[in-house]
């Protein structure tokens, strides 16, 4: 296997610019100065984002996953994305061992 300097480069480079947007995001966002309406609106797109993710799988895949998908749902309505995404995995895990 041999390593090629460009890609090498290409690699730290990507990790140079991601590094660098989320960096002046954080520093960007403790400067502003937002009002609740705005804050209620921030806090809605995480799971705005997740629910895209997700949906695909709801409807293209078996039973399992679609149930899967309506835990992640429903608790990403009352846990942080984390937890929701764990009980979507564990409960499509449960549910294949089931035979599902």
């Amino acid at each position: 296997m041999t390593i090629d300097l460009m890609t090498v480069l290409a690699i730290f480079a990507m990790a140079a610019a991601t590094i660098t947007t989320r960096m002046a995001g954080l520093l960007v966002g403790r400067l502003l100065k937002l009002s609740p309406s705005t804050e209620e609106i921030l806090q809605a797109i995480p799971p705005s984002v997740l629910m895209a993710v997700v949906a695909p799988t709801a409807f293209a895949s078996g039973w399992a996953e679609t149930i899967g998908c309506a835990v992640v749902a429903l608790s990403a309505t009352r846990l942080p994305l984390l937890p929701a995404a764990a009980g979507g995995v564990l409960t499509v895990a449960v549910l294949r061992a089931l035979g599902l």
